[in-house]
């Protein structure tokens, strides 16, 4: 079920046309920290912390930082263990705050990863989902 709304967000995702995003410099700062900070435990097989920067809705969907975890390991892979992980423009999709971000994963391909955001009343950004997108698929 989870890899069916995963897959359902991802078409969605897919089928938006991205508009830049009005943030501001900090606001920039904090959103590539967060997704990096998650990265970063994902590279040490840290699922408690990489768990702990998604946002309220996904943690409720996914339940625990395991199942996150095998979510992640298995259809994550270039986001899982990225060989290269570039930030580029924030945009917006659907109305939520997206950073872009090109990834090269283990296998040498590259993909778009896109990164949904969402603010938490303290003013903190969680991840709200990632869409990972070939560079030979297009946009409609």
């Amino acid at each position: 079920m989870a890899f069916r709304l995963l897959a359902l967000f991802g078409l969605i995702l897919g089928l938006a046309m991205p508009a830049a995003a009005q943030v501001s410099p900090s606001d920039e700062t904090a959103i590539r920290e967060t997704i990096q900070a998650q990265v970063d435990a994902f590279r040490r097989d840290d699922g408690e912390a990489a768990f702990g920067f998604a946002s309220p809705s996904i943690r409720s969907l996914f339940g625990t930082p395991d199942v996150f975890m095998d979510m992640v390991r298995q259809g994550y892979r270039p986001v899982y263990r990225p060989q290269v992980f570039e930030f580029r423009e924030i945009v917006t999709l659907h109305g939520l705050v997206t950073q872009k971000v090109h990834v090269i994963g283990p296998d040498g391909r590259p993909v778009t990863a896109y990164y949904p955001m969402s603010r938490l009343p303290d003013g903190s950004w969680r991840i709200e989902g990632c869409y990972l997108q070939a560079p030979d698929e297009h946009q409609a």
